[in-house]
């Protein structure tokens, strides 16, 4: 009785695996790609003074030492203003933000240090040495796939690394496909993709290559996941490993 229900099982898994074939939405295909430096695009390329540019739909804050009626968002203030509490100049369609005194200023593709400069020099009419600070809030990477907390990762600096989000989703998940590992970019209007295979020795920057807030990271699965999933549906009381080798004694 045992052998014919390990039969049935068998002809069972056969049928669906035979007849259905899904495609994993985070599934690299098999073919091999070229993930070395001369490969990357030029945008994934490593830039030790890459610095982040504020973009439309920014959150600003705006902190002057000593001028709470100046700032938004103070960091220097009694309160502790931030996103949280909508303390935060939105950069609108045209690129501006409405400033208290000063009125409109356009920040598009404005560093935070060139920010910093030009409300410097235009508080300098009033204030001796102005002390600034002007931070985006709303600075983020997303983890997307085979990783063991995906999520939208808040950042303030404006240089990390692939490993470096990696670690704060708590690593790779056991499915992760480190051969296929894909980071997306945009710049203006174009979209880029690189192919991270974290197998590979040797090339360290074409591996952990930086990753800029904005950019979307994409963890593939193994090609074994959706079997896995079919085996323990199909097969509860046995682990995968065993469903396995009833398949391969069928087989």
């Amino acid at each position: 009785m045992q052998f014919n229900i390990t039969k049935i099982i068998i002809v069972v898994t056969i049928a669906v695996f035979g007849s259905c074939k899904t495609q994993h939405l985070l599934m690299e295909p098999r073919a091999e790609r070229d993930n070395s430096p001369a490969a990357l695009d030029s945008v994934f390329l490593f830039d030790a003074n890459y610095e982040y540019r504020i973009r439309k739909d920014d959150k600003v804050s705006i902190s002057v030492w000593g001028q709470d009626e100046l700032s938004v968002g103070s960091l220097y203030g009694i309160y502790n203003s931030n996103e949280v509490y909508g303390k935060w100049l939105l950069v609108d369609a045209g690129g501006n933000i409405e400033l208290p005194k000063l009125g409109t200023m356009n920040v598009l593709n404005k560093t935070v240090i060139e920010v910093k400069q030009i409300l410097k020099g235009k508080l300098s009419k009033w204030i001796v040495n102005p002390i600034v600070d002007v931070r985006v809030l709303n600075k983020q990477i997303t983890v997307l796939g085979e990783v063991r907390d995906p999520k939208v990762i808040q950042v303030d600096k404006d240089n990390n690394t692939l490993l470096e989000v990696i670690a704060k989703c708590s690593g790779f998940d056991s499915y992760a496909n480190l051969k296929y590992v894909k980071i997306l970019r945009q710049a203006g209007e174009d979209v880029y993709i690189a192919n991270i295979n974290l197998t590979r020795s040797g090339q360290y920057f074409s591996r952990n290559i930086q990753v800029h807030p904005g950019d979307i990271v994409i963890v593939p699965s193994k090609s074994h996941k959706e079997f896995d999933k079919r085996v323990s549906t199909i097969i509860p009381f046995t682990t995968t490993i065993t469903a396995a080798a009833i398949l391969m004694g069928a087989l």
